[in-house]
């Protein structure tokens, strides 16, 4: 698997080095963007058909890769539906082991329903009793006819030239979030000024389409084996190892800085597969007092892996929070309530 810093630093970095990587990645992405143009074009003139589901489907997506905070916006949705009185369920591919995992965390008894083929995600959904799907990272699954697109875009990571895979985070061009329904804006540690700067570049790529802003805080301590969950603010002027292999850890690290610790960050690929010998080697480079803490998505990997005589390993996960555009939100949500009837 690539260093998930050494392709952050081709995709993100300034220097000279950066810049020749990305230039002799120059050809694969064109060839990478001129394949994702004729697929885009067959659907946009009908050669191509999306196909009906089972049952309403929204799709929670983006155009980077990585670092958007899809599973926790994609799980706020299917809460925000089932206490509207839906019975949702989650379809997702699954890249490694911790997505479905996390959802069922975070979503206990909605079905999480782990299938690259979208179509037949939403009919096993709705073979499970669920009466709308929450399609998570599907935004470029174009065969999958959805009720709804939410396409995320992170104040934390918006790079300032859309360059696309593999020289940059791109999947399509800016130009296509004009398929979207609502533009979600996502914010870790992000201020105010990103914000508007992505604010202003997304009006420039979608004029007309609605956008919407969610902070993605973190949400308390709690620890491996269970007990007292801590405030986050327990963190101030403690020293952290920050452990992450998720598509952001920067953004991580620095919520734990803002919480007031002393970080010393550790970070993996996104979607690393955390081995025993490296949950030891973790713990063991802990220094005396150094509280070790990871996301809720790698805890589900790390959990039987930590060493059970190490200091205990704390996690946290985000809450999401709408700042603004939440009459947005209410209607995308409002329409996949009523599509539940004209399509049964």
């Amino acid at each position: 698997m690539a260093d998930g810093g050494a392709v952050s630093r081709i995709w993100y970095g300034e220097g000279k080095g950066a810049a020749a990587a990305r230039a002799l990645l120059a050809p694969a992405s064109a060839l990478y963007a001129g394949a994702a143009a004729l697929r885009g074009a067959l659907y946009d003139t009908g050669l191509l058909r999306a196909q009906a589901g089972a049952i309403p489907a929204v799709s929670i997506g983006n155009i980077t890769v990585g670092g958007t905070g899809k599973t926790p916006v994609a799980a706020w949705f299917a809460a925000e539906l089932r206490a509207r009185g839906a019975m949702p369920a989650i379809v997702l591919r699954g890249y490694g082991d911790d997505e479905p995992l996390v959802h069922a965390r975070l979503n206990p008894g909605v079905p999480v329903i782990v299938e690259p083929d979208r179509v037949a995600g939403i009919a096993r959904a709705a073979a499970a009793g669920a009466d709308v799907a929450v399609l998570d990272d599907a935004f470029q699954h174009r065969r999958a006819a959805r009720t709804a697109d939410v396409v995320l875009v992170s104040a934390d990571r918006w790079p300032a030239v859309a360059r696309r895979l593999p020289a940059g985070p791109f999947r399509e061009p800016p130009s296509s979030l004009r398929r979207a329904t609502l533009l979600l804006i996502t914010r870790k540690a992000a201020g105010d000024d990103a914000v508007a700067r992505v604010r202003a570049d997304l009006a420039a790529a979608a004029p007309g389409v609605p956008v919407a802003v969610m902070a993605l805080p973190l949400d308390g301590l709690r620890r491996t084996g269970g007990g007292a969950p801590e405030p986050i603010g327990a963190l101030q002027g403690a020293a952290v190892l920050a452990i992450s292999a998720v598509g952001d850890p920067g953004a991580f690290a620095a919520q734990l800085a803002a919480a007031g610790a002393r970080v010393r960050a550790r970070a993996f690929p996104d979607h690393h597969a955390f081995t025993a010998a490296e949950a030891e080697a973790l713990a063991a480079s802990l220094a005396p007092g150094e509280r070790p803490v990871c996301t809720l998505k790698d805890h589900v990997k790390l959990d039987t892996l930590w060493p059970r005589q190490a200091p205990p390993l704390w996690y946290v996960s985000q809450q999401p929070k709408v700042q603004a555009g939440g009459d947005a939100l209410d209607e995308v949500l409002a329409t996949l309530l009523r599509a539940r009837s004209t399509q049964s």
